[in-house]
């Protein structure tokens, strides 16, 4: 998506698109100094794109080195030779945000149609990345249930093969699981795991 933005939006030598959640941001950027410049903000909470990621407003800074708003990233950002920069919001969901940033190194290389058609681009970007961002929410989210569908299985596995050996009730052979696993220090599913394995043979 950075790579698209620094290639379609007009005056753009370098872009960079961040997403913001309460407690972290991760940055992809087409240049290091885009990154770094990024990553700085973020770090501090403070800057063009954090700006822009919070608001509805796009942030256009025509001359790095003469915006008096963000005094210290522009000294960085003027020593990495970006001379204008343009900030657009990615709104994406309820707890996360985002901003996408595009860098040139020519004064006012961002003005009125580069403004709108980088609000364009950023209304779509955004829909492309909650849909990612879902997708990889789901994914991870089948992978939880399904390994606590097999966790269950083999603890009630094993449950079983107690309840059998011990003529005792579920509730019984679940007590006896968790009082070895307290007393080895060890997960509940592995206990229940090495049982099984040495019940039907499989630890030989």
């Amino acid at each position: 998506m950075a790579d698209l933005a620094r290639r379609s939006l007009p005056g753009a030598d370098a872009a960079a698109v961040t997403i913001i959640s309460e407690f972290v941001s991760r940055t992809v950027a087409t240049g290091d100094h885009a990154r770094r410049l990024e990553e700085w903000q973020h770090e501090r909470r403070v800057g063009p794109s954090v700006d822009a990621a919070a608001g509805e407003l796009p942030v256009v800074i025509a001359d790095v080195a003469a915006d008096p708003r963000w005094a210290e990233w522009a000294a960085h950002a003027t020593a990495a030779g970006v001379r204008a920069a343009l900030s657009v919001g990615l709104p994406m969901h309820d707890s996360y945000s985002g901003a996408l940033t595009v860098y040139s190194g020519t004064p006012s290389a961002f003005e009125g149609e580069s403004v709108a058609l980088a609000q364009t681009f950023a209304g779509y970007a955004a829909v492309a990345l909650a849909n990612a961002h879902l997708y990889d929410s789901s994914s991870s989210l089948a992978e939880h249930l399904r390994r606590a569908m097999e966790n269950r299985a083999v603890i009630e596995q094993a449950k079983g093969i107690i309840m059998g050996e011990r003529r005792c009730t579920a509730d019984e052979a679940f007590s006896i699981l968790t009082s070895i696993s307290q007393d080895t220090n060890r997960k509940l599913r592995e206990v229940a795991a090495a049982l099984v394995a040495k019940a039907t043979g499989q630890d030989e």
